[in-house]
């Protein structure tokens, strides 16, 4: 008898697998990072030795500056709070970047793993301004979004933190319980468009 778990990303049921490179016109493109590992870290960032622990685990100072982002080779982490960072690890890795953390850092801290809570979404393409647009009231603006900038805010009628990752590219972190509302509104939203599934 098997004692493995069978893990599931929260949009396992839309089968998107299935929709790779299905659509022509792809004015929208959308890619779930799924699987990942999601770790909630809290800690006091005027604590030398706390971010000394981090940034000697992640192999990147922590951002400590709100809305920032910072990304080393073995994760992604964005400002929530000014206590409180997501950390994104590749699949798999969550429980050894953990443990790393945990070995380095001292005093009061907290590590969770998440991952099972959430997903990632990335958007990208041609209109995916005009989407976000639909999506978002936050000002898109480059002065005042700038590639690496977070944000926690509402995307449709939900929350989400989003991420730009370039001028054209926002990575959206998405509760499991909304992800399906999520997807279909952007397949909604995308209509006019094109979607394509990469």
């Amino acid at each position: 008898m098997s004692n493995s778990i069978q893990v599931e990303s929260p949009l396992h049921h839309a089968q998107l697998d299935q929709l790779i490179g299905q659509s022509s016109a792809g004015g929208i493109v959308l890619h779930e990072h799924k699987l990942l590992g999601h770790l909630n870290l809290r800690g006091n960032c005027a604590d030398a030795e706390f971010l000394a622990g981090v940034q000697e685990a992640l192999g990147v100072a922590l951002p400590i500056t709100p809305c920032s982002s910072a990304k080393s080779e073995l994760a992604q982490i964005m400002w929530l709070a000014p206590d409180e960072w997501l950390i994104i690890v590749a699949s798999g890795n969550e429980d050894e970047v953990e443990q790393k953390l945990r070995s380095y850092l001292t005093g009061h801290f907290a590590v969770s793993d998440i991952s099972g809570a959430q997903t990632l979404i990335e958007l990208s393409g041609e209109h995916v301004i005009d989407l976000m647009k639909k999506s978002t009231g936050y000002d898109l603006h480059l002065d005042s979004f700038p590639v690496g900038k977070v944000v926690g805010t509402t995307f449709a009628k939900t929350g989400a933190h989003i991420l730009r990752v370039s001028e054209d590219s926002f990575q959206l972190v998405v509760r499991r319980s909304f992800s399906d509302y999520v997807w279909l509104w952007i397949q909604q939203g995308s209509q006019e468009y094109g979607l394509t599934i990469v």
